[in-house]
């Protein structure tokens, strides 16, 4: 178990609320499951993920570099060329985000059936 640096500011002190508010949103973690074979370029991640824009996609890889789950590497070429990869953060976090993963192929199909039925009971 790694050490907590004593004299961060946290911007919230729930660890969980803290870590799930950043990388619980739409595509944190697609990014990070995306990058799990290894180094990409910004393109590749954009085919890879599919219908996520620009913006999006550039904002979410800040994100992931800023809490460390991510690195950024810029190559002085002309143009330049800039790769991303996961940290060991990066990796430790898909560790236990691929049993939730595995957990939501399983459980699907059920969780769609119990939504029809409620709908379909007329509940609001």
């Amino acid at each position: 178990m790694q050490q907590q640096p004593e004299t961060v500011e946290l911007d919230n002190p729930c660890p969980i609320r803290d870590v799930l508010d950043r990388i619980g949103d739409q595509w944190s973690v697609l990014v990070l499951l995306t990058l799990q074979p290894g180094t990409k370029r910004f393109n590749e991640l954009m085919r890879e993920i599919g219908d996520i824009s620009k913006q999006m996609l550039s904002r979410t890889l800040k994100h992931l570099e800023q809490d460390g789950f991510i690195t950024r590497t810029v190559y002085p070429e002309v143009p330049p060329r800039v790769e991303y990869a996961l940290t060991e953060l990066g990796h430790s976090f898909l560790e236990p985000m691929q049993a939730l993963v595995a957990w939501a192929d399983t459980h699907h199909r059920t969780i769609a059936a119990a939504r029809e039925r409620y709908r379909s009971e007329g509940s609001v």
